[in-house]
């Protein structure tokens, strides 16, 4: 097996393990809390960007408004979001996470993060730090692919 094919491997091998873990813990918690994959979603954008009208909702979910309201409705019963005001537009309503949701999104990310504490914990400190060098060059090498891709996308359009 050649370098770059056992690096593919490595890397491939790594990210599969990495993110089943991650994301089960995190999963395990929401699960818990009887969410469905449309409301995760919701409640991981309202966490991540803030508050959007609904039909915003619609259209990372790919489902109708009517659908997306629908299930808004849901996590509103539950108390995980609320429909706020927009004080330039009375007419618009757009969700937020509640204190409630908040912290159930805290909970599932306290669960990815105790998996990674058990990780390093796993590990001996001199591997741990070859490992986030390694880690660092990963993730440097990552932007600027992504920026690459950003500036080629630019030019064509």
């Amino acid at each position: 097996m050649t370098d770059a094919s056992s690096f593919e491997g490595a890397l491939r091998a790594w990210a599969a393990v990495f993110l089943r873990r991650s994301v089960r813990e995190f999963m395990r918690t929401m699960k818990d809390a009887g969410l469905s994959a449309s409301q995760l979603n919701t409640m991981m954008r309202l966490h991540y960007r803030g508050s959007c009208a609904i039909s915003e909702v619609g259209d990372d979910l790919g489902v109708t408004p009517a659908a997306a309201s629908q299930m808004v409705e849901r996590l509103v019963q539950q108390g995980l979001i609320e429909r706020g005001e927009d004080p330039q537009d009375r007419r618009l309503r757009p969700i937020r996470l509640t204190p409630h949701g908040k912290a159930l999104i805290a909970r599932g990310v306290e669960a990815r993060v105790a998996w990674i504490e058990g990780l390093r914990d796993a590990l001996p400190l001199k591997e741990q730090s070859r490992a986030a060098q390694i880690l660092e060059r990963l993730t440097e090498a990552v932007r600027h692919l992504e920026a690459e891709e950003r500036h080629q996308a630019g030019e064509s359009s």
